[in-house]
């Protein structure tokens, strides 16, 4: 693996992370109502680190190939949307803007996701985490949104 261009991709995670760091769930988040299957605070770190790790790691995987600017720029794309996802349903408290983008950035994830996998069957797996915890999030996003009205 290129190292440079792992950290490179990690880099990148490390800025959307860090909206995770700036625009905290606080008191706001816990007020709500949410579903019962809402995963506890401490999963949301630690599958993110997982994910960011794997995301890298396909990315660096993808960016060694020729001819991979397609599935690059659908990279970029998704790094862009996990980064606005966290200031517009936590830090603006818009949840169904949030819906928005989380449902962009599904298609984004799976669109990358496919085109990764047509370049390298292991940089395309490594996104099947990704895809599942988005599914996972989308549908929390929309079950918050609708148990709390504005």
């Amino acid at each position: 693996m290129d190292w440079g261009l792992f950290l490179t991709y990690l880099a990148a995670c490390g800025a959307a992370a860090t909206t995770g760091v700036v625009f905290q769930p606080g008191d706001w988040y816990r007020s709500l109502a949410k579903p019962a299957w809402t995963p506890p605070d401490w999963v949301f770190p630690v599958t993110w680190t997982v994910l960011y790790l794997c995301m890298s790691w396909a990315g660096a995987r993808v960016a060694a190939l020729p001819g991979t600017g397609q599935a690059l720029a659908l990279w970029s794309v998704q790094i862009a949307l996990n980064t606005l996802w966290t200031p517009i349903f936590f830090g603006l408290r818009r949840m169904q803007a949030g819906f928005v983008v989380i449902v962009l950035l599904w298609l984004a994830v799976a669109a990358t996701g496919i085109t990764f996998f047509l370049h390298d069957r292991l940089a395309g797996a490594l996104f099947v985490p990704y895809i599942a915890w988005v599914s996972i999030a989308a549908a929390l996003n929309w079950s918050v949104w609708k148990r709390n009205p504005a």
